[in-house]
């Protein structure tokens, strides 16, 4: 065995152990928030379900671990026809679609429901997506889960790298500006986070991502 064979060997030995307690901690994270938020998820449900017809959860297919796709739950915030209003919008309005296209995100969408909009800049929203961490599709922290659309467009030959691992509900991208943060930049964190990613940093972003969520700042 070659000196840097030797090296990589010896780097998943180490890397095995911290694998094992990211993943108790993810377990043990996501069971606690599932546990103690439970009362707000029934409020949450019954006000979506109140205020516009359709489902509370919502799931969308998302690139997972080693590209496997997963269903990533969400509470809804659209309207039922939603994607035909998108395909409308974007046939319409050429500023809008430059900017879907940019971003995938529109800054004041019409298609998103009143409670939508709270649920959104406070990031309730994506209070399920602890069952997808509990099912092991999401990490508590990790890149950020994406379409396939977005890899084919944006991540080039990153992709193979950052989705070695698994997506993350937080990371460093949500407390970095989120949404006003370009595209190319968020590739840049989520790579970064890959390469130096350990569990002091996991819990220093899940402090962090808390007063981003109070600032609301690039939430929409």
């Amino acid at each position: 065995m070659n000196d840097t064979s030797l090296s990589q060997h010896t780097h998943v030995k180490a890397a095995k152990p911290q694998l094992f307690f990211k993943r108790l901690f993810d377990i043990l994270f996501s069971l606690s928030i599932l546990t103690i938020f439970f009362p707000l998820f029934l409020i949450i449900t019954l006000a979506i379900r109140l205020t516009s017809k359709g489902n509370a959860i919502y799931g969308q297919m998302r690139v997972g671990k080693n590209g496997i796709p997963f269903r990533c739950y969400k509470f809804r915030t659209m309207y039922q026809n939603a994607e035909t209003k998108l395909h409308e919008i974007l046939a319409n309005d050429p500023v809008r679609k430059r900017e879907w296209e940019t971003t995938h995100k529109l800054k004041n969408d019409p298609r998103i429901t009143s409670i939508g909009t709270f649920l959104r800049k406070s990031s309730l929203d994506e209070l399920p997506q602890f069952w997808n961490v509990l099912k092991g599709d999401l990490s508590v922290v990790g890149p950020r889960p994406v379409v396939q659309e977005e890899i084919t467009k944006h991540f080039g030959n990153k992709a193979l790298k950052i989705f070695s691992i698994r997506p993350g509900i937080t990371g460093l991208w949500q407390i970095s500006g989120r949404s006003d943060t370009s595209y190319s930049k968020r590739i840049a964190l989520d790579e970064y986070y890959v390469e130096n990613r350990n569990f002091l940093r996991d819990l220093k972003i899940i402090i962090l991502t808390i007063p981003s969520i109070f600032s609301k700042k690039g939430a929409y």
